[in-house]
């Protein structure tokens, strides 16, 4: 599955759990999709580079959100397991 189509369907789950889709939201998850960070620390750096309003706490925001709506799980916090996901859909 192409970065694109995985960001898509992260963005469509949020919408249909009445989460709006914000510029730092996309930017996060698009940080999220890199499989380059291991904790919201780095998320939050490599954020901060391109957008310096983003704050920590919208970093954990995102991340308790995405747990939440089963998008991510808390042994995997930082990688988004698409195979799950598609096999559970």
């Amino acid at each position: 599955m192409s970065l694109e189509r995985k960001k898509n369907y992260i963005l469509e789950e949020l919408r249909k759990n009445g989460c709006r889709i914000t510029s730092q939201r996309q930017l996060l998850i698009d940080i999220i999709l890199q499989d380059e960070c291991s904790s919201c620390k780095e998320i939050y750096y490599q954020a901060n580079k391109v957008d310096a309003s983003i704050g920590m706490a919208t970093v954990y925001r995102l991340m308790k959100t995405l747990e939440e709506t089963g998008l991510i799980q808390r042994k995997n916090l930082y990688r988004i397991d698409y195979e799950a996901l598609i096999v559970g859909a």
